[in-house]
């Protein structure tokens, strides 16, 4: 039994019962004006009858120690103990780009190495809890590696409809865990795939697959608002000046935003924090400095490498969590990623995916016009680990060379690199006596 009580819209407010088919164009009122996404809404008896301590509450190692706060019981969950990824000072970093307090949530330790492991888990628990034997996505990635990997645990076949020049390590993450792949010459025509899918043979589908996209399934973005409950409980109770994500169609900024609200309502937290999408090509910084609901699909010359968060038109559902959070969209353009990401490894040793440093960009760029000072206390979330797209960002690295003796390897190292090596050795501390 899963505490789907109906649906919402986000943008309007129209409630939809439990049964009504979610075939990703949102809500059928908003759709021809500015469409939106729809979100959960639980029972308000299960709620109290599931309580955390009859969960396990805190005893569980996994996101669902917060299942009273999702759409489904611990006791049928589908988990691999995603969630509770650790909040950690970035000192080095902080500095270098004048912001002493920043902390980075690194969603990298998730089971799949991405932060879609948090979406997946309760979206498949939902799926087969309704009896779904059948889940697909369109995916470039991580959705689809992490979606084969919860398909796969809970006995369910995925499908993922993906394209040419998706990054190889994420697809041999999917095909590794059995799922059915179907790659597409044309991005679109994955769409109108899982389209059929749907419509036929009664798939779930995780993701969007209309056009312009509202965001992805209602009950996986569910598993984002834990990102909020950890933080909280991470910072001892505090709630951070700023929370800043890499953004596509936000639905981590919209389930984020959501926990923040549902922990505010209920008086555990007395303020909110600012949201920040650091986005590539600026579609919701133009709808920000407007007063429209449909988001505008912008123009560009240009390829990213950020190919999980390169599309040129976001959705309502970030536009609002934005608006409501007194928030900024911060689009990085053509920003030196894989220089990004080499920095933040050289500062706190922690290797991002390339997607996952924008958010790095945005805090560098909104500190240097003082709209992040100096006293704030900034959350990065890094949503992926570096290891996911690899072949993009080792694309300029120097070939490196082999060596045949000692003696060759120690002439190809630099004097100041010696100087160094040694200096590394003397010891820190030294006692006075």
């Amino acid at each position: 039994m899963t505490r789907v009580h109906g649906y919402c819209c986000l943008r309007c407010g129209k409630h939809y019962p439990r049964d009504f088919v979610i075939d990703s164009r949102g809500c059928p009122a908003c759709h021809g004006e500015a469409p939106s996404n729809l979100r959960l809404v639980g029972s308000p008896d299960i709620l109290v009858a599931e309580a955390p301590s009859q969960e396990g509450g805190k005893a569980i190692s996994s996101l669902w120690r917060y299942a009273h706060r999702l759409p489904c019981p611990a006791r049928l969950a589908v988990s691999f103990g995603e969630g509770l990824t650790p909040l950690l000072p970035a000192p080095r970093l902080g500095t270098r780009i004048g912001v002493p307090q920043l902390l980075i949530k690194d969603e990298g330790r998730n089971p799949t190495w991405s932060h879609k492991d948090r979406f997946s888990s309760v979206a498949v628990s939902v799926a087969r809890v309704q009896g779904a034997r059948v889940v697909a996505t369109a995916s470039s990635g991580n959705a689809g590696a992490s979606l084969a990997a919860y398909a796969a645990r809970a006995g369910l076949t995925c499908v993922t409809a993906t394209f040419a020049g998706a990054a190889g390590p994420m697809l041999a993450q999917i095909h590794k865990t059995g799922a059915i792949v179907v790659p597409f010459a044309s991005k679109t025509d994955r769409w109108k795939f899982l389209a059929e899918g749907v419509e036929r043979l009664g798939w779930f589908a995780t993701s969007p697959y209309r056009a312009p996209v509202v965001g992805s399934h209602p009950a996986g973005i569910e598993g984002y608002k834990t990102l909020a409950f950890e933080l909280v409980e991470q910072m001892h109770g505090q709630v951070p000046d700023w929370c800043v994500l890499p953004v596509c169609y936000g639905d981590a900024l919209a389930g984020l935003w959501r926990g923040f609200l549902e922990l505010q309502e209920e008086r555990s937290i007395d303020r909110l924090p600012r949201l920040v999408a650091a986005e590539v090509h600026g579609s919701l910084s133009a709808a920000l400095a407007g007063d429209q609901d449909c988001l505008p699909d912008v123009k560009t010359c240009s390829d990213t490498v950020a190919v999980s968060i390169g599309a040129t038109r976001s959705a309502y559902q970030a536009l609002n969590a934005l608006r409501q959070s007194d928030g900024v969209a911060v689009p990085i353009g053509d920003c030196d990623l894989i220089a990004c990401q080499e920095q933040l490894s050289l500062d706190e040793g922690l290797f991002a995916e390339l997607a996952s440093v924008a958010p790095f960009a945005a805090i560098e760029f909104l500190r240097t016009r003082n709209v992040i000072t100096q006293r704030d206390r900034v959350v990065a979330i890094v949503t992926a680990s570096g290891l996911k797209d690899i072949d993009r960002s080792m694309c300029r690295a120097p070939e490196q060379p082999t060596f045949s003796s000692v003696a060759e390897a120690w002439s190809h190292i630099s004097a100041e690199t010696r100087l160094h090596l040694r200096s590394a050795q003397e010891p820190v501390f030294t006692t006075r006596h």
